[in-house]
């Protein structure tokens, strides 16, 4: 059966004719995975997630069938709430097959669901992009026959092709031209040239240490990225700033001189959320890193966190900045030690093998859990987190960074005998709940389960990753209860609803 070409993925093709002609064919020959990706993705949210029009579901043998509002039946293959790599290739909606996420979010017609399969439709063409700029290789060739194995934090990052591993939005770029994408979105590798808005000093709310060379006389000079400076600060002045390497979160930059990273602000929405700088992170910045520092003291070594080094704004999300240690801060690489994001995991082959997935979870769960305890909820998904790898590529510890959705709970810190830092707001709550979804919601399924890539290959490392571990109120919960992880399309369909809405995974561990 044919499907043709959606708009997006039309208007793309179009283009790339245009800009980039050379990659056309081979982002046609991408769309077919890109479609598979994007519908894998959101089959799991339809078998997972609490949406109102599902009235029931029905498991089999050799499938999922979702009973829906209205009497209609869409029947899939059974789900995996971990799988990595697509698996669905098709769905059945009353019987009719449907290939394309977006097409199938129309045709089910829910309330919101028009306006989130235009996003499931550039969210697949942009991936196809993505993977089209990819280097070719032959068949059969060995990983590095193209391009050299990665050496920096930065090169891993790149690598992470295909965004979020369970958003349907995975790629969502709104606002972007195939132009900008392929000028400024990490797995393309473009260097990037941010410029400089000069503000006047008594105009701006400065924490940290803002460097000299970003001062000029009574003003500070605030990094910009250049889309925003196009699209939402086109009646400023931008003066010629220096180059950087976009990161995985994409308006965060690695300067190409070298020295602190650059989170600038870049106001469109990006997966889920619109990406500015909010005047509360730049106020809490300096007191949240001076804190994580200390805190991280209490670790043993086993986890660092990158210090925010300065953060400025001139009173605007739009024009805001955080200036940030590089994670590479926390290597030896004289002895051959590396930092990668653990999201890009999946491209480290010792990461396949049962038993470094084991230690690996070991880390991450005794690291993050004796936190949590101390009374931080770090928000560990595979952007976040990093870890250090030895010269013989086994897990050693663990750097975390961008702090500015952490959650702090002062009665957990004052049991432990440590400090409560002087912030109130949003990062601060002792709702037990609130701060057990924001780590296991994270480091669950971002970090140990997008890297096992399967529920299998989950639930063997959570199952090693989880022996051990001291009793505490918060293990007898992640071993008896279900995982909470967010639910992403519900979110996307539910714009009047603010802040982030919660499912449960199945627990492989489950005693109660």
């Amino acid at each position: 059966m044919y499907f043709p070409a959606s708009p997006a993925e039309e208007a793309v093709a179009a283009e790339l004719v245009s800009v980039r002609p050379a990659l056309e064919p081979a982002y046609t020959d991408a769309l077919g995975g890109a479609r598979s990706a994007v519908l894998t993705r959101l089959w799991r949210a339809l078998a997972f997630e609490p949406l109102p029009w599902v009235l029931g579901r029905e498991r089999g043998a050799d499938g999922l069938t979702l009973l829906l509002a209205g009497g209609g039946r869409l029947e899939g293959p059974p789900p995996d709430a971990y799988a990595t790599t697509p698996y669905v290739r098709e769905l059945l909606l009353d019987g009719k097959p449907h290939r394309q996420a977006a097409r199938l979010m129309e045709a089910l017609g829910v309330p919101h669901g028009a306006e989130f399969a235009a996003e499931l439709d550039g969210s697949t063409a942009s991936l196809a992009l993505s993977r089209a700029g990819q280097p070719a290789a032959a068949p059969d060739a060995a990983p590095d026959a193209v391009e050299p194995a990665p050496r920096t934090t930065r090169e891993w990052e790149q690598r992470v092709v295909d965004g979020h591993p369970y958003h349907p939005n995975c790629r969502s770029r709104p606002g972007f031209s195939v132009a900008e994408e392929l000028a400024y979105a990490p797995e393309h590798r473009p260097v990037v040239d941010l410029g400089l808005i000069a503000v006047r000093t008594e105009e701006c709310l400065v924490t940290g240490d803002w460097p000299a060379e970003l001062r000029d006389g009574g003003s500070i000079l605030v990094p910009v990225h250049p889309w925003q400076a196009e699209h939402v600060l086109a009646h400023e002045r931008v003066r010629d700033g220096f180059a950087a390497h976009p990161l995985m979160a994409l308006r965060t930059l690695a300067p190409v001189a070298g020295g602190a990273h650059v989170k600038t602000a870049l106001s469109t929405r990006l997966t889920s959320s619109v990406r500015d700088i909010s005047g509360y992170s730049i106020e809490t910045a300096a007191a949240v890193s001076a804190f994580a520092q200390a805190l991280s003291e209490r670790l043993d070594g086993r986890l660092h966190v990158t210090r925010t080094l300065g953060a400025v704004t001139a009173h605007s999300p739009d024009l805001a900045a955080v200036l940030r240690e590089p994670p590479e801060a926390y290597a030896d690489t004289a002895a051959g030690e590396r930092v990668l994001p653990v999201a890009a995991l999946a491209g480290f082959p010792p990461a396949r093998s049962a038993d470094w997935l084991a230690g690996f979870a070991r880390l991450v769960l005794s690291v993050s859990l004796r936190v949590l305890e101390l009374g931080v909820a770090l928000e560990a998904h595979g952007q976040n987190l990093l870890v250090v790898l030895s010269a013989t590529g086994a897990p050693v510890r663990l750097v975390y960074r961008d702090l500015a959705d952490i959650r702090i709970s002062p009665a957990r810190l004052v049991r432990h005998g440590l400090p409560v830092p002087p912030l109130s707001g949003r990062l601060v709550t002792d709702d037990v709940a609130v701060l057990r979804r924001k780590l296991f919601g994270s480091v669950l399924t971002g970090a140990v389960g997008a890297t096992a890539g399967s529920a299998d290959a989950f639930a063997e490392a959570f199952a090693a990753g989880t022996a051990g571990l001291p009793a505490t109120a918060d293990t007898e919960a992640l071993l008896t209860g279900g995982l909470p992880t967010k639910a992403l399309t519900l979110m996307r369909l539910s714009p009047g609803v603010p802040g982030d809405q919660w499912t449960e995974l199945p627990n492989p561990l489950a005693r109660g």
